[in-house]
């Protein structure tokens, strides 16, 4: 759990490796006005992040692996150590020299080895690892969908999606509902009229006794089915219309027909099968005729006699049985000759179906990259890449059922990745006319090539001005470049949203997810209470109100955790609690209740109309405010009075309200 850093005695944050996503990782924890020590294989000539030198408060050039560097970084005084290096093996040969240095250190790891990663958590303790580039693909893919969803994870196995929605003139809750009586057990208020920007770092700035009205845009975070997710199907009714309404003879006659119309217009298809089912029917209709003539001809021949002297002489064996040169006399000539034709016929059509046979097996044997869908025409999604987060983009985009199509890059090709979605490769001013650009909904461009993601966008944009760009980058210069150039577009900086995830895990909690609103990114952070730490004994609405977050999940083990929970749970020691935060409301939780935002408002109760409101008042008051019961009891047996506990203002409106419930006249005093 977050405690204050001054209070600790381990006061040190290292950072190992300065790439772009190291000198990220520095920008983000020194937010939290923290120490700095890092570490570098070869002091950089040109910082990515020009003031990042400044940041970093000691500086050592080395190898991270080594004891004596490690010693030099005094890592025994370090709370945390972020091992962000390219190098995997330098990463976790680094892990593990740190924890036999110091085993409280918290070790963050780059890492997309999951396995691996798994096994280092259990022997290691104190340890997460993250891969970087994988960390916004959920980002990326909810962008490309330009729809109302903003956000969507799972916790302990419910689904909860994060909408943004303006609202229209006819919309049920137009003109009807206040704001605060949207707040529900599946639902919580995040924001109204879309006011997230850079600098605003609290969720709750919005009037709870105000009007919905047209043209608001409203952020909520609610539950939802997950049976969203699969496709809308008529089976059963289907099914119940059939048993109920039998079909007579001549609608099944018509409907076997169908079915053999349509088997052999798709034969048609493919020549192969329709010859092989042509002479498949020949070799039977001869083997049956040839069975009957030998049993009418000869009456002392068996069925089974007939049967395999007919098998013999569809298979070329017409001189097994008339071999030798000399008069028949037993056998009719017309028969003999009849034998003769059934030979010629047999050997050539069982020829061609040995030959289709060979050629179906070794087409089965060598083509080994499966047939694709094919391009969606309109209203699609065009992927352009495919590394890690291209594919688990166009995954994920798959999963939301959406069309689209992924066009790599020629040193991409792999006709084994994605084989369910269209793939096209070839010159990229080809590919984009080729996808049907001008008909699709969103383009993602998504390689590791920054530039590259500047060429393609600015290509999309000449051949279609009202396509949804979203864009990858990694370096912040670039990424606010092309912010300006391409000020419609959805830039999202891949290690610059990672490395927020890195910093927040850096201080011991669990970064579940992330979205992003605005251009903010919101973290899903899971909490331990930790006795006497920054959050123990406040009820969930201080933690709420007083640093600007969401709590959406709150567990008393053994109990069961509960989704969208009251604000009048009093933390304790060992309660288990997720959050909805910025990274600044995360640095305000770590600096400590100092930097709680200050209670403003007062109580002042006028009236009890009668006994029992006297009694539950003081009840709700006890609930709500936080206060000793004492306190409530005297308050509201010299009514009118003004309790003297300040509150929040919406922990001060919802008291109000909740006391009108049992006839208690009150109002909220600044």
């Amino acid at each position: 759990m977050f405690q204050s850093a001054s209070s600790s005695p381990l006061d040190t944050f290292l950072v190992c490796g300065l790439g772009s996503l190291g000198q990220h990782c520095v920008l983000a924890l020194k937010e939290f006005e923290i120490k700095i020590v890092a570490i570098e294989q070869n002091k950089p000539k040109i910082w990515e992040i020009p003031q990042v030198p400044s940041l970093i408060d000691s500086l050592l050039i080395g190898d991270c692996r080594q004891v004596s560097i490690l010693q030099q970084a005094n890592i025994d005084r370090c709370r945390s150590a972020l091992l962000v290096t390219t190098s995997e093996q330098v990463n976790v040969e680094t892990a593990l020299a740190i924890r036999q240095l110091n085993p409280h250190t918290r070790l963050v790891m780059r890492s997309a080895k999951d396995n691996l990663n798994e096994l280092l958590s259990d022997y290691l303790g104190n340890f997460i690892a993250y891969e970087p580039t994988q960390l916004p693909a959920t980002a990326f893919t909810l962008a490309a969908l330009g729809t109302e969803t903003k956000g969507m994870f799972t916790l302990d196995g419910e689904r909860l999606q994060v909408i943004q929605r303006r609202i229209l003139s006819q919309d049920r809750w137009c003109k009807t509902r206040l704001l605060h009586e949207l707040q529900s057990r599946n639902r919580r208020l995040l924001m109204v009229n879309g006011n997230f920007d850079l600098s605003l770092t609290n969720f709750h700035q919005w009037m709870p006794n105000a009007t919905v009205q047209a043209g608001d845009i409203i952020t909520y975070i609610e539950m939802v089915d997950t049976s969203y997710l699969q496709p809308f199907t008529s089976y059963a009714k289907n099914d119940r219309e059939t048993s109920e309404n039998p079909l007579n003879f001549r609608q099944k006659v018509h409907k076997i027909k169908n079915f053999w119309q349509n088997t052999w217009h798709h034969n048609v298809r493919q020549q192969g099968r329709r010859v092989a089912v042509i002479c498949g029917l020949s070799v039977l209709m001869l083997w049956i005729i040839g069975t009957i003539l030998l049993l009418v001809t000869y009456k002392g021949t068996t069925p089974l006699s007939a049967f395999s002297a007919t098998a013999i002489l569809l298979l070329g064996g017409y001189a097994d049985l008339f071999g030798e040169f000399q008069e028949i006399d037993s056998i009719p000539p017309w028969l003999q000759l009849f034998s003769l034709g059934m030979t010629l016929a047999g050997t050539a059509f069982v020829g061609v179906l040995y030959a289709l046979l060979t050629e179906t097996l070794l087409s089965a044997k060598f083509n080994f990259t499966p047939n694709r869908p094919t391009i969606p025409q309109q209203n699609h999604i065009v992927v352009v890449g495919t590394g890690r987060v291209g594919q688990r983009v166009a995954t994920l985009l798959q999963d939301f059922k959406q069309s689209l199509v992924v066009i790599a890059l020629q040193s991409d090709v792999n006709g084994n990745i994605l084989p369910n979605i269209p793939l096209i490769t070839g010159n990229l001013p080809e590919t984009l006319t080729q996808v049907y650009l001008h008909q699709a909904k969103s383009l993602v461009i998504v390689t590791d090539d920054e530039i590259l993601n500047l060429e393609v966008a600015l290509m999309a944009k000449r051949l279609n001005l009202d396509s949804h760009l979203v864009i990858r980058t990694s370096g912040l210069g670039l990424s606010q470049q092309m912010t300006q150039l391409l000020p419609n577009a959805q830039i999202l900086g891949a290690y610059a949203v990672a490395a927020e995830v890195f910093a927040g895990a850096a201080f011991g909690e669990n970064i579940v997810n992330l979205f992003r609103l605005g251009h903010q990114t919101i973290l899903v952070t899971e909490y331990e209470i930790e006795a006497n730490d920054t959050l123990d004994g406040l009820l969930l609405s201080e933690v709420a109100y007083g640093y600007g977050i969401v709590p959406i999940l709150h567990q008393k083990p053994p109990s069961k955790a509960i989704l969208m929970p009251s604000d009048d749970i009093r933390l304790s020691a060992g309660d288990r609690m997720v959050i909805l935060a910025t990274s600044e409301a995360l640095q305000r939780i770590e600096q400590g209740k100092q930097n709680l935002s200050e209670k403003c408002y007062y109580l002042h109760v006028e009236k009890a109309f009668t006994e029992d409101s006297i009694f539950e008042g003081a009840n709700i008051i006890v609930r709500i405010s936080g206060c000793p019961l004492n306190t409530a009891r005297t308050l509201m047996n010299h009514l009118p009075s003004c309790l003297e506990i300040p509150l929040y203002k919406h922990q001060g409106l919802r008291l109000v309200r909740a006391l009108s419930k049992i006839q208690v006249k009150s109002c909220l005093l600044q």
